[in-house]
């Protein structure tokens, strides 16, 4: 939670509920640019220190589920992180889900710092 979300979430406003388990759902709330925001869904793959399948929807557009795969292999002295979200309903959500993703993992990586 100290690391979630674009830039403009809201400094301890992430609260998340998480059964991190296959078919377990999780669901994420916060609070960017003003605006409260849940997202949520449920893991589909779970493979410890390997790989991370799960649904990702709006709860504003529950209608609009994509799923988001997350794959770490050894690489070096390090780890590479292989994040994939597919399944958009249009370009729009797709540009905005990347441009959110990017500030996320530029968030995580100043975090593992």
């Amino acid at each position: 939670m100290q690391w979630f979300g674009p830039t403009s979430v809201e400094e301890g406003s992430v609260k998340a509920d998480i059964d991190l388990r296959v078919g377990g759902r999780y669901r994420i709330s916060f609070n960017a640019d003003g605006n409260y925001n849940e997202v949520g869904g449920v893991y589909r793959e779970v493979v410890p220190n390997e790989r991370l399948v799960f649904s990702w929807a709006w709860h504003s557009t529950p209608e609009r589920e994509s799923l988001v795969t997350i794959s770490i292999r050894p690489e070096g002295s390090g780890s590479l992180l292989v994040f994939n979200h597919a399944q958009f309903v249009d370009a729009a959500a797709r540009d905005n889900h990347e441009r959110g993703w990017t500030e996320f993992l530029v968030k995580l990586e100043a975090y593992l710092a």
